[in-house]
């Protein structure tokens, strides 16, 4: 240990904390990086735009622009962020040979170069979504929610592909696949009926769900949403829909902070879910004023999230997966700072001692647990920090190195 490790390792001992039991559990935890920040959401399969309900902001040089340019800039972010890693993909980043076919008939030999690339890189497995916008088949603005059943069968059978090439990514790498279904579908102004499209979101999620997908392999999440653009006044996925689906059909209710009004909190969502669940899917974002999807900092909320994750010894129930696009920085910057902030916020998580914090609530004693929650923000984290990322074999100085590949490779696109 160095001097500085030494000094911090004794600081935390003296409040029951093992700083190196930390640093060995953070290594242990997966975090699913979406590879949707590289290229603006844009995917492989034409669309040259956004629609539904999400958009992205800002234009700065270098986007990926193909399979091989994204693939290098995964590498090299990835090679910049510390701990264990998944990918997480979209259905619209197929590899397709034959353009003719539609995302109702994508298969598992359209993913096959990215488990290839995935293998390559060293990653632990990888999860997959629906895509669900973006489409001429988003009718109105609706999708499984559709009153025309064609449209609907088009995304039941789209869906029902997707679990065939998560059993096909579990298979691979001997892991789970999280297969998280998102719809834009909703209203802009106020609706007329707010019970027909929720019977019909039900009728769909019921058939996708009949298909006999392996499930201790594939874990299907559903992702509820308060409005996007487009459909302000009324979202079909609603939190108490999800919810209660969920809940009634034995799989997963995937929960993003971007998503929720900006006083709910989904760090007291988490505990709230598993007094139920034995399993919770994350999207972890940064909303600002609403779902904005900026790069995820190290701020309250994700260390509460982290806090709620650990402290509740839910490190194997709680599927963490990355979930912003932000099209105005450095595309690879702000996969490398989201990335390294919520592993940060699981150290400092790690590095709490929460069983003398909940004796201190259970005894009422709550003027000696608010001055400890204080001191505890000025504990050497950052030392502990840095010997993780020493032992990660990296330190804080990469924006250099990504500075020289934005000169080197991507201005030059």
């Amino acid at each position: 240990m160095t001097d500085l490790f030494n000094y911090a390792y004794n600081e935390y001992k003296k409040i029951n904390v093992d700083a190196k039991e930390a640093i060995k559990k953070l290594n242990e935890i997966p975090i699913s990086i979406h590879c949707w920040q590289g290229d603006d959401v844009c995917g492989f399969d034409g669309s040259d735009n956004l629609s539904g309900g999400i958009q992205t902001t800002g234009n700065y040089p270098g986007k990926a622009r193909n399979f091989n340019e994204l693939k290098e800039d995964i590498k090299k972010a990835f090679s910049l962020i510390p701990g264990k890693k998944r990918l997480n993909l979209h259905a619209s980043y197929a590899i397709l040979k034959d353009k003719t076919r539609d995302r109702d008939e994508y298969e598992p030999k359209d993913f096959s170069p990215w488990v290839e690339f995935a293998k390559e890189i060293g990653l632990d497995g990888i999860d997959f979504n629906p895509t669900i916008f973006s489409h001429p088949k988003l009718k109105d603005g609706l999708s499984l929610s559709s009153p025309d059943k064609e449209i609907r069968n088009f995304w039941i059978r789209h869906c029902i592909s997707c679990l065939k090439i998560a059993e096909y990514f579990a298979r691979e790498f001997n892991s789970y696949s999280l297969v998280n279904i998102w719809i834009p579908d909703g209203f802009k102004d106020v609706p007329s009926d707010r019970l027909g499209p929720r019977l019909r979101l039900k009728e769909s999620l019921d058939e996708i769900l009949k298909y006999p997908y392996d499930h201790n392999k594939v874990i299907v999440a559903v992702e509820s949403k308060v409005f996007g653009i487009g459909v302000e006044s009324y979202t079909v996925g609603s939190n108490e829909f999800y919810q209660n689906y969920a809940a009634k059909n034995n799989i997963c209710c995937l929960l993003d902070n971007g998503h929720y009004h900006p006083l709910e909190y989904v760090s007291d969502k988490i505990p709230a879910l598993l007094a139920f669940y034995d399993k919770v899917a994350l999207h972890i974002t940064r909303g600002v004023r609403w779902d904005s999807d900026h790069v995820v900092l190290f701020e309250d909320e994700l260390k509460e999230i982290c806090k709620e994750i650990v402290r509740n010894d839910a490190i194997n129930k709680v599927y963490i997966c990355l979930d912003y696009f932000d099209a105005s920085i450095n595309r690879l910057s702000a996969w490398i700072v989201g990335a390294r902030n919520v592993r940060k916020a699981l150290l400092y998580a790690l590095l709490q001692p929460n069983q003398i914090l909940k004796k201190l609530q259970d005894e009422a004693n709550f003027t000696k647990l608010m001055v400890m929650n204080e001191e505890l923000k000025t504990y050497p984290f950052n030392i502990v920090w840095d010997e993780y990322l020493k032992e990660q074999k990296l330190d804080n100085n990469w924006y250099q190195e990504i500075e020289k590949y934005e000169n080197e490779v991507l201005l030059k696109r």
